[in-house]
């Protein structure tokens, strides 16, 4: 097996049972909407439903479910395919594609399985609160940020051929 499917089969192994194991012990062990302050007036652990995208954005549309689980379900095929065209030494790239492709698995697990996605890390500045957020939007949001840096550095690499 190339090493950037065992990279993929490794990254994303890790992020699904991190983010699974973790949405799970909080299910099982709060009860919904309740929080446990972990740094004062910065981080908490609130145990949340999400039945939208990002910042619950369509939460309250009719065909969300379908619609969230076929986006998933594309974006996944999408970076298979991009992921199959990477050239070996691409490693940076390969990590970054393996932690978004996790994080869309894991959210999507939830959703076919819940309907909704567990939420539990709370980051605020005393009143003012981020969106709360899980393992799996973690793993998408560092992927992300690794592809920006990794396109600047490319583009940084041509220029200088």
């Amino acid at each position: 097996m190339k090493p950037k499917y065992l990279i993929l089969l490794a990254v994303s192994t890790i992020v699904l049972l991190l983010d699974q194991a973790t949405k799970l012990y909080i299910d099982r062990t709060m009860d919904l909407h309740t929080s446990v302050t972990v740094v004062q007036n910065f981080f908490n652990i609130t145990y949340l439903r999400n039945k939208g995208a990002a910042f619950s954005f369509l939460a309250n549309f009719s065909y969300r479910l379908p619609f969230f689980i076929l986006i998933s379900l594309v974006a996944a095929a999408v970076i298979l395919v991009v992921f199959h065209k990477l050239r070996d030494d691409q490693r940076f790239t390969v990590v970054a594609l393996a932690l978004i492709f996790s994080g869309a698995l894991g959210n999507l697990i939830d959703r076919v399985r819940l309907g909704e996605v567990i939420d539990f890390l709370d980051a605020h500045w005393y009143e003012h609160h981020w969106p709360a957020f899980n393992v799996a939007d973690s793993a998408i949001c560092v992927g992300v940020a690794f592809l920006a840096i990794d396109m600047i550095i490319e583009e940084r690499r041509q220029k200088g051929k």
